[in-house]
């Protein structure tokens, strides 16, 4: 099986500008004091959004046909914490996480 060429092309045939947007947001300033939950991320959710970049890059590469469990989990995760993931496709929420 040649899937590390797939995950390869995959990786970098991504356009430059989807690497300026960050999809989980970020908890700088959570330190201060300030309350993370308003903030809609927090450094756990970060977590598990990028423990899914792995899977997330064989899902794409594979269009869609490889799934991996970190990859599920954060699916959820995202659709249970952001209200527009919730409308987002598997593969558009696949490639955030790519992004990140």
């Amino acid at each position: 099986m040649k899937i590390r060429p797939i995950l390869f092309c995959a990786l970098f045939a991504l356009p430059m500008s989807v690497f300026a947007s960050s999809f989980a947001g970020t908890s700088a300033g959570s330190a201060s004091g300030a309350s993370s939950n308003s903030s809609g991320s927090s450094s756990g959710d970060d977590k598990v959004v990028l423990e899914a970049r792995e899977d997330a890059a064989g899902f794409v590469a594979s269009n869609g046909a490889i799934r991996g469990a970190w990859l599920e989990a954060a699916l959820i995760h995202l659709r249970e914490k952001d209200v527009a993931a919730r409308d987002a496709s598997d593969m558009e929420l696949a490639r955030k996480i790519l992004a990140l």
